[in-house]
């Protein structure tokens, strides 16, 4: 994953960790040496571009003690802290719906290594189950988990054993948006995400490199939109319409998309790095 930068290193020195225990009552523990040691679930935190200044940000778990050490730190450090209604969350259960039997995601992106097949999804997702179903009846066989990184990073990787045609598309509800290679994104750019869950959805990218506490870990490098997304839509790929460019695939967030939300994704292009994939 990537490394924080030395602006964040040195702002984060000061800031202190606000673990579980504090909000019964007990005092927190000393300050991590780098933001990179906050784990305290419900926060994340990266440079904000939009102010120019490192943003911690909270979801609703977290409160009292945990939330009153962790302003007086961002004070202290010339952090802005920011609540983000919801709970920050892995939502679990390329578009298309994907299941297994610890519950239903969508799939990211269909991948290859020469003349194997692949599709990659949510590392939350594949660290539940090794196969993987077309159909919530678990009768159409796609394929069997070769992959799995989470916490820490995010992504996981299914190799197809089934019959089931993978083209190299993104399933728009309806329709179809063919896709042409990867890329990087920058803040401010246009974007849109497909789930199974909510379809698609469109928005801006907010933010690079952010990390995000899940209760369930810590992961980081991630691209953070102001798209909702809810559960279910975890793997889906965020992409660029107009040039079918895959960017990522969904990691989690906060919110709904009835009020409104924040989502965070896994980059795609570290994912086929890590596994030696190819897009399309």
């Amino acid at each position: 994953m990537r490394r924080p930068s030395l602006v964040a290193l040195a702002l984060a020195a000061l800031l202190a960790a606000t673990p579980a225990a504090a909000r019964a009552g007990t005092a927190p523990p000393p300050a991590p040496a780098t933001l990179a040691e906050l784990r305290t679930a419900g926060t994340a935190w990266g440079h904000d571009p939009g102010t120019g200044r490192l943003t911690v940000t909270v979801d609703d778990t977290v409160r009292g003690a945990a939330l009153a050490a962790l302003r007086r730190s961002a004070a202290r450090a010339g952090a802005v802290l920011r609540h983000e209604p919801g709970r920050l969350r892995p939502l679990i259960a390329g578009g298309q719906a994907v299941y297994s039997g610890g519950g239903r995601c969508s799939l990211g992106a269909n991948v290859h290594s020469g003349s194997t097949w692949y599709f990659v999804t949510a590392g939350h997702c594949t660290s539940l189950a090794a196969t993987w179903y077309a159909d919530s009846a678990r009768t159409t066989v796609l394929g069997s988990r070769t992959g799995s990184s989470f916490p820490g990073n995010d992504y996981g990787v299914v190799r197809y054993t089934g019959t089931v045609a993978h083209p190299s598309a993104v399933y728009t509800y309806p329709g179809q948006v063919t896709i042409t290679g990867t890329g990087t994104p920058y803040v401010g750019q246009a974007v849109c995400r497909s789930g199974a869950t909510t379809g698609v959805r469109c928005g801006l990218v907010t933010g690079l490199n952010q990390t995000v506490n899940y209760a369930e870990g810590s992961v980081t490098g991630l691209i953070r939109t102001n798209i909702c997304a809810e559960p279910g839509d975890s793997g889906g790929p965020l992409y660029v319409a107009a040039t079918g460019t895959i960017l990522g695939i969904l990691s989690g967030g906060s919110g709904n998309c009835t009020s409104g939300g924040t989502s965070y994704y896994q980059p795609i292009q570290e994912i086929l790095a890590a596994y030696g994939l190819t897009l399309p």
